[in-house]
């Protein structure tokens, strides 16, 4: 039987393709959200141990990553009345194509990596292979909001590799990783406010527009 870690890390990988597939904003939020709540399972699944640690670094990825940052985003496209990524500077199929290489590299390239053992073979591909997809969904889309996606995944990716190290990595550092991601998004969300109050658009190609 497929231990439940790795499941949890085809499903990551599943919502990646989601987000690359879909053209809708709320579809594309809600897969961020979705994949939030996989990444908040994949500590307890990796260490059972369920040590005070892996527990607050759990809850800590839910709050942050599947509901609070999603919630921001759904108020950013509700308040802009957006609803479609319509012109992304890669269409949809060409991106799902270019996320499939993606996976399929990184899981030939993993292993020839010197890389000390992990507790699930899948961790290291995975998080190259997300880390891509989110730099694909930043730099091809054209709205404000699918690029903070981007980010979002982008940064999940590299969490994903940082469970390898989680027991050597103290939490305060892990700490330190989702605030980083938040005021991130949190300065993202400021340009969006801006590109919609100026612009009542949401296309990032405005912001060579913006003014103080």
């Amino acid at each position: 039987m497929q231990p439940v870690h790795d499941l949890l890390l085809l499903l990551v990988v599943l919502t990646n393709f989601w987000v690359l597939g879909t053209t809708r904003l709320s579809a594309t939020i809600r897969a961020t959200a979705i994949q939030g709540m996989l990444l908040a399972g994949l500590p307890i699944a990796l260490y059972p141990g369920l040590s005070l640690h892996i527990v607050g670094l759990a809850v800590g990825t839910f709050a942050v990553k599947a509901i609070f940052l999603p919630f921001l985003l759904s108020r950013a496209i509700r308040e802009a009345a957006v609803r479609r990524e319509i012109e992304p500077l890669i269409g949809f199929t060409p991106s799902m194509l270019l996320g499939a290489l993606a996976v399929a590299l990184a899981f030939s390239i993993a292993p020839q990596l010197p890389l000390p053992e992990m507790r699930s073979y899948m961790l290291v591909p995975v998080s190259l292979s997300t880390v891509v997809i989110g730099l694909l969904v930043l730099t091809t889309r054209s709205k404000a909001v699918t690029q903070v996606v981007g980010y979002l995944i982008l940064e999940n990716g590299i969490y994903v590799f940082g469970l390898s190290l989680v027991e050597r990595v103290p939490f305060l550092v892990e700490i330190g990783v989702l605030l980083d991601v938040f005021v991130g998004v949190f300065i993202m969300g400021i340009v969006v406010f801006h590109i919609n109050r100026e612009f009542d658009s949401l296309d990032s190609a405005r912001l060579t527009e913006l003014r103080d």
